[in-house]
Formats: structure tokens, sequence, C-alpha cells
């Protein structure tokens, strides 16, 4: 039988070369050197690497894209953010969040960002951003993965109505539950609201993904609850905490015991790195800290890290392109992981990774995996990293969504050559 498409002399993020991918009816039916079959479509892949989609398991999509609403931070500190979307909350539209969100994903999509999930604010008892936003979902599910998560941004504990709009955001269809450890009132506030958001996880079967010690604090340490909790509420495999920036500054010695702990646990890590380098050590002069979490320590204790987008153009960064490559290189330079397996291992961090913490069903490249793929204009995950490479071709099971023409430079130097192919410098 005659393939949909086949995807012949490609290289995979593993270090296969010079493959072939046969697709049929949605899904990779064969991975094999010299595929003898016909196919409908035949694409050559020569000098490029074939990847599953880029996976971006940290976002907020119900700010993004409000940059300059209803002013710009001029301080760029995460405070002035926080207090910046809290003065945009009572003007937000269900269709104006509706907008910004598809526009992102257009993106997105473009970027071969197929999957993402969003943190989306429950501390406005109207739940605009979370209704506006399983719309988008449902909109959006052809071709893209959108998980949200139910997310009290003003504290679980600190906001009046967070617990009462969190439950309901979870039976209107929010899948995760969220929270935001380290912005509570006190320590001891922070650790009850991770006792009450893993109780609800569990009793409910979910998920969670809790910004946790997104501080410079050494003493912030709600990932140490978040770990125990884990344990306590049988949530092993299901628990992410995100940022954990304040590990950054732990003393050695604590974090010895803290890893270990984390890693029994089962839970995941997000770091982002782009918001990380920005947001945290503002109040440093020098030496100033760069703020993003342990990366290669937890790693190396087995835990899976990822790394996630965080924020494009909103009251907290005011740049960013839906390019997980950009974020693989910043965390790459930001944890000084620039040996080669462990530059491969950020690549990783914003596919593979990401995907185990998102749960992602049929992600990969072998038979019978879905054939959600992207063609990048590199030959490895290394290459694909230092060039931030084009996205020749984005496939959505089995059907091309997105294709970006390959065009290499034009010289006009005088004795030198005409075209350059930034691969083959």
């Amino acid at each position: 039988m005659p393939f949909d498409h086949l995807i012949q002399n490609i290289n995979l993020p593993d270090g296969t070369e010079g493959v072939d991918v046969g697709i049929r009816e949605e899904k990779i039916i064969a991975v094999e050197k010299n595929l003898d079959a016909e196919a409908s479509v035949t694409t050559d892949g020569s000098n490029c690497m074939l990847s599953p989609p880029f996976v971006d398991s940290h976002f907020h999509m119900d700010a993004t894209l409000s940059l300059g609403l209803p002013r710009l931070n001029q301080s760029g500190t995460l405070l002035e953010g926080i207090q910046l979307w809290g003065e945009l909350k009572p003007d937000l539209t269900q269709e104006a969040i509706k907008d910004r969100a598809l526009r992102y994903c257009d993106l997105a999509v473009s970027q071969g960002l197929l999957a993402i999930r969003s943190h989306v604010d429950v501390c406005d008892s109207r739940l605009f951003a979370v209704e506006a936003l399983l719309d988008v979902q449902n909109q959006v599910k052809p071709y893209l993965d959108l998980q949200l998560v139910a997310f009290p941004q003003d504290g679980f504990s600190r906001s009046e109505n967070a617990e009462t709009n969190l439950l309901k955001a979870l039976d209107l269809g929010a899948e995760i539950v969220g929270g935001i450890t380290h912005f509570e009132r006190t320590m001891e506030d922070g650790r009850r609201s991770v006792d009450a958001l893993c109780r609800i996880a569990a009793e409910r079967g979910l998920m969670v993904d809790m910004h946790c010690d997104e501080s410079d604090d050494p003493m912030s340490r709600h990932v140490e609850s978040l770990a125990s909790a884990t344990l306590r509420f049988g949530l092993q495999g299901r628990v992410t905490g995100s940022h954990l920036t304040s590990m950054h500054s732990m003393d050695n010695y604590y974090v010895s015991k803290l890893i270990p702990l984390m890693a029994e646990s089962g839970m995941h890590a997000i770091a982002n790195p782009l918001i990380n380098i920005t947001i945290q050590g503002r109040q440093d002069v020098y030496p100033k800290r760069r703020g993003m979490t342990r990366v290669p320590e937890l790693m190396s204790a087995g835990i899976n890290v990822a790394f996630g987008h965080d924020c494009v153009m909103d009251p907290w960064y005011p740049l960013g392109s839906a390019d997980m490559l950009e974020v693989a290189s910043m965390g790459l330079h930001v944890a000084q992981m620039t040996g080669v397996e462990a530059m491969k291992s950020c690549f990783q961090a914003v596919t593979a990774n990401a995907a185990c913490i998102m749960n992602l069903e049929g992600y990969g490249i072998k038979p019978g995996c879905n054939a959600d793929l992207v063609l990048l204009e590199a030959r490895d995950p290394i290459e694909a990293i230092r060039l931030k490479a084009k996205r020749l071709m984005v496939m959505r099971r089995g059907k091309v969504i997105a294709e970006t023409p390959s065009s290499p430079c034009s010289l006009n130097l005088e004795t030198r050559r005409s075209e350059l192919d930034r691969r083959f410098v």
C-alpha cells in the first residue's frame, strides 16, 4: 500500500542519519533506510533534520500579545508586571483574549510549536479568560494541543475568591491545578496552599503545575513542600514545579538534600530561561545572579526538566516570537551547558521532555506515532539551536500546515561565492 507522504534521506534528533519516514492515515508507518514504496507526496530531506514538534510546557496565553496595555512595564520587573496585569483585568473582554490567543497560535504553528500548556488566571470572578481560552482550545484542536492550568495568580490564600474560582474553572474544563506559592503573604500560607491544591488534584485525579519559588530568596523553599505533598497524596509523575529560581541562590548543602527528595517524588521541573534571566537578580548590583534553576544538577539526578517560553509581548516580557529554539539557546547559555550531550539535552527540553510533562500521546518519530513533525533546515539538534533553524515544513497528523521556503543568502563579494548556506560555512 502506498504512503500518503514519504520524507526521504533525513536525520533524526537521536543521531540517526539518512533514513526515510513513511506516513499513512495520520500515523508514522515506517522509519527505515531506503524505503522502497510509492507515495502520493515525496519530500527530499537531505541535509535536514526531522523532529517531533516543539512543545511549550509553560506559557501565559491569556496575557500574550497585550504589550502596552494599559501601559508599558517601565521597570521590567515581575512585580510591576503583576501590577500591570491587575490594571488590565477590569478591561479584559473575551473577544480580545480570544483574538490575541488565536493570533499567537498562528505564530506558534509557523514555528513548529504544536503543543502548549497555558496558565490562565482564575482570580477574576467573571472567569472571562478561562471561558475564552476554553473556546480557543476547541478551535485550535485540529492543529495544536492546548492544555489549561487553573492558575490563582493573585495567590490561592491571598485572593478572597481564588479557591471558589479555581474549582469553577476546573468544572468548566481546565485540566490542571495551578498555584503560586511564593506570592502568598507568608511562608506558612504558601505551604498551606501547596497542601490544599495537591489535595484538590488528588481528589479529582488531575495533574498539578505550580509556580514555585520564583524568587531570589534562598529561603523560599516551597519546592520541598511540593515534593513532600506529591509523595503524601500519591501524585508521583503528575506534579510539575515551574520556575524554581530560588534554587539558584540556595545553600549547596540544603540543595544536596532537596534534589534527591524531588527525584524521589517523581516531580517534573520547568525552567523559563528567557524570563528567569531577565526577571531574577533585579536587586543585585554585582555580582549579579543568573536566577535560573539548577538545570544540569536536576537532569543529572534523573529529574525530567523542560524549558518554557513563559511570556511573549505581555506585561512581563516585551519580546519573544514563539521560537522554542530561542528558548533552548538561552537555557544552554545561562546554564553553561555547552558540552555535546548537554546541548542535545537542551533540544530535548523543548521537545520530548516537555511532551512528557504534558503527557502527550503518540509523540515521537517511530512507527505508530502521530505524524506530527517539523522539518528543520539543520543537520542535528546542536545546529538547530545554533542557527535557530528555519522550519521548512510543519506537519500535523500527516497534513502539511505550514511551510517556509529555503532561501540561502545571496552574496555580492568580489572573488568570493555568490550564495551562503549557514549550515556549510
